[in-house]
């Protein structure tokens, strides 16, 4: 039996980007909450990406480049409908490491600055991120309802990275800047439930795909365990959140764990309303997919380098697992 290919790079296509979304979300939420400490947090919290923050942003290369490389035609596409995003993305990211370099030699009010850039840069990323989200689901249909999902779409991921943020805060930090990390974390919740009640509302009003898929009985009613999951990996965030607050609860990787299964219970749900396409209504993954001698030779590459990824970051995280320390990243 002949392995389908188109396939095999879809799930390691969806593996590279929700290992992106939570693992360089979580320092850019951590950018984003830097205008809300003061100094000496700050260093903290630069200190608690520090080691990680660059790599992490490997998962975003990798995504794309089994896009271009297996599906040619649709990297063509999304690409193209996506280029302004995508550059204001890139500048954001450039911003955020640039300042996160810089800030380090910089003094006074010059430091100020690098650190405001650091918090605009990872808004920005996270922002632009979460609207081309939203316009990929609606097929970049034109129109200010589409537009108005997109905005609503990157309102909401900036929510989800705030709480992937506080989250890796509670676990890296002690002292008065875990417990503002724990507020953080329980206003980041709030807003990330606003965000996908109302993301949930919205998109089967956007796209009919998805709301064929969604109202399909009786797999609707299977489907419902992903909400219900959802929700209570968010109801299980909020009580160990709470009783870290007083002093109740002492397992701190515990709410970083809820607000990864929440992210990953979201994706599951998208892939599942999305799957087989590639380009919603337009391409399927096996219309959009490369020759199958092409695919054969980059699965070679795909299982060495996908392999070291892994392995890298979970070593890098091993080495420097334990609570952040001003300084490290002096």
């Amino acid at each position: 039996m002949s392995l389908d290919l188109p396939l095999i790079f879809t799930a390691l296509m969806g593996i590279s980007i929700l290992a992106y979304v939570v693992l360089d979300g979580y320092d850019l939420g951590v950018g984003m909450l830097m205008a809300a400490a003061d100094d000496h947090e700050q260093n903290l919290m630069v200190a608690s990406i520090g080691p990680f923050w660059d790599a992490n942003e490997t998962w975003l290369v990798l995504g794309v480049g089994i896009l271009l490389v297996a599906f040619p035609v649709a990297h063509g596409i999304i690409l193209g409908a996506l280029y302004l995003p995508v550059a204001t993305m890139l500048v954001g990211l450039m911003f955020r490491g640039v300042a996160f370099e810089l800030r380090l030699k910089a003094l006074g009010w010059h430091r100020e600055l690098w650190n405001w850039l650091f918090w605009f840069g990872s808004f920005l990323a996270s922002f632009t991120q979460g609207f081309m989200l939203g316009r990929y689901i609606t097929g970049f249909e034109s129109g200010f309802g589409y537009f108005l999902f997109a905005m609503l779409t990157g309102a909401s991921l900036c929510g989800g990275c705030v709480l992937l943020g506080a989250t890796w805060l509670v676990l890296k930090t002690e002292g008065p800047l875990q417990r503002k990390a724990i507020a953080w974390g329980k206003w980041g919740l709030l807003w990330v439930a606003l965000g996908v009640a109302m993301v949930s509302l919205a998109t089967p009003l956007v796209t009919e795909t998805v709301r064929n898929k969604w109202f399909d009985f009786p797999r609707t009613i299977a489907l419902m365990l992903l909400p219900t999951a959802s929700f209570g990996a968010g109801i299980a965030v909020w009580f160990t959140l709470r009783g870290l607050g007083r002093g109740t609860w002492h397992v701190e990787w515990m709410p970083f764990a809820g607000a990864v299964s929440i992210f990953t219970i979201a994706f599951a749900g998208l892939a599942y309303s999305l799957f087989p396409y590639v380009v919603i209504d337009q391409l399927t993954i096996w219309d959009a997919a490369a020759h199958p001698s092409s695919l054969q030779f980059v699965l070679w590459g795909a299982l060495v380098v996908v392999p070291l990824i892994i392995a890298y970051t979970a070593f890098s995280h091993r080495v420097f697992w334990g609570k952040a320390r001003a300084g490290l990243y002096e």
